[in-house]
């Protein structure tokens, strides 16, 4: 009698189960704030002075006094003119200062008015204002983007520009991060060949390009991992075990495709539990049924589908937040949005299911029209995917969740 057939996982229990594995590397380094872009902060940047340092303009114009502007077309004497970078003498009662974007406001000046609204008088010497200031118009407060002692970036944020900019803003030139994830990556296949070996016209019976190779390394890279790409392994056994082996010496993660499936050529069961030991086996989605966690040794595995969109989706469902919580990173949760439906998805599965979908110019959800998991043209023309629970079905209209590729592969 056969042994009954372990029952899938659900994808929520799988990942919460992956997570729990995924312990932050301890290993950090301190890089240039220039290079910084796309690491997880290993510590907490905090700023040792007010961003501004002190108050300023925002417009060039002129800084006055508001009680001397009671009316508008007052006429002021100009007693100084302040460029950024440079400082001003206290502001003259009964005067206005020439004043420029990014400068500082002289003490005693309580308004600055853009110079669009005002008529340079008497050769510069003196100013028309036309309009009555407010108290505080156009003054940038010292402080008010960042105060001294408050924490700007935080210990497990992934940086980027916009982040690089405000630890810059605060002085730092070096940045103190988690290393980068090192990550072996290979295929398995015996019908798998690398586009530029083979003429398409040459191609034997059979044969495929592997796909899979490329867009795994680059949302790798594009996680900021270190990758050593092992190529394909041939489908036997005794070349699997090798590849694991080998691959497990100095790398955090091996990430294979293929070989995941029941078939007699599929190796990487047999060849990671004689090496170390499978936690996860088959996954209630689809597509990506087909997938795999272990450890070799005290390395990470994770075995994808060799179907290309299959692998292409449970990488990002799956790998993509493993990766970001082993590298320290603090937000890993996917994020879905309300969405109208315009389309009709009357079959429902029994698995979960992730549609290939674009946004329309109506703001709705178009379907791409074959899902097959070979068909990798839909992950191109798609913009992202719709989330159905097992057994629904869609009818035009509905509201879906989505998960824009945007959120995804950044």
């Amino acid at each position: 009698m056969s042994t009954p057939r372990a029952p899938l996982r659900p994808l929520d229990e799988a990942l919460a189960e992956l997570m729990a594995r995924a312990r932050p590397l301890a290993d950090t380094e301190q890089v240039a704030t220039f290079d910084a872009d796309g690491r997880v902060l290993a510590q907490d940047v905090v700023s040792a002075l007010h961003v501004p340092p002190q108050d300023n303009s925002s417009m060039d114009g002129y800084a006055l006094r508001c009680a001397d502007v009671a009316r508008s077309g007052a006429v002021l004497p100009v007693s100084q003119r302040i460029a950024a970078g440079s400082s001003g003498a206290a502001l003259l009662p009964g005067t206005a200062a020439r004043i420029f974007t990014g400068a500082p406001v002289p003490s005693g000046a309580d308004a600055i008015v853009m110079q669009e609204d005002c008529d340079s008088v008497d050769d510069g010497h003196a100013v028309r204002v036309n309009t009555v200031p407010p108290l505080g118009q156009w003054i940038r407060r010292a402080g008010e983007d960042v105060t001294r002692g408050a924490v700007v970036l935080g210990q497990g944020e992934r940086l980027n520009p916009a982040s690089l900019g405000l630890a810059a803003s605060v002085g730092m030139a070096q940045l103190t991060v988690r290393r980068k994830l090192r990550v072996a990556l290979f295929s398995t296949g015996d019908e798998l060949v690398m586009p530029g070996d083979v003429a398409p016209q040459d191609m034997r019976q059979g044969a495929i390009y592997n796909s899979n190779r490329f867009f795994l390394r680059a949302l790798l890279l594009r996680l900021g991992c270190e990758v050593t790409d092992l190529g394909i392994v041939p489908d036997r056994l005794d070349a699997t075990v090798q590849a694991l082996r080998g691959a497990a010496q100095a790398h955090d993660l091996i990430l294979t495709s293929g070989g995941v499936s029941v078939g007699e050529e599929d190796h990487i069961k047999p060849a990671v539990q004689s090496l170390g030991e499978l936690n996860l086996w088959q996954i209630a989605i689809k597509p990506g049924k087909p997938f795999a966690y272990g450890q070799v040794g005290g390395t990470h595995f994770i075995g994808l589908p060799g179907n290309p969109v299959s692998s292409f989706v449970t990488f990002l469902l799956l790998v993509r937040p493993f990766l970001l919580q082993l590298s320290g990173c603090r937000e890993v949760a996917i994020k879905t949005i309300a969405v109208n439906a315009h389309f009709n998805w009357p079959k429902a599965d029994k698995r979960r299911e992730f549609l290939r979908v674009r946004r329309n110019a109506e703001g709705g959800l178009e379907l791409f029209g074959n899902q097959s998991s070979g068909v990798l043209t839909s992950a191109v023309w798609g913009d992202g995917l719709v989330d159905l629970a097992p057994g629904q079905t869609v009818a035009h209209g509905d509201v879906v969740r989505f998960i824009p590729f945007s959120e995804l592969m950044v």
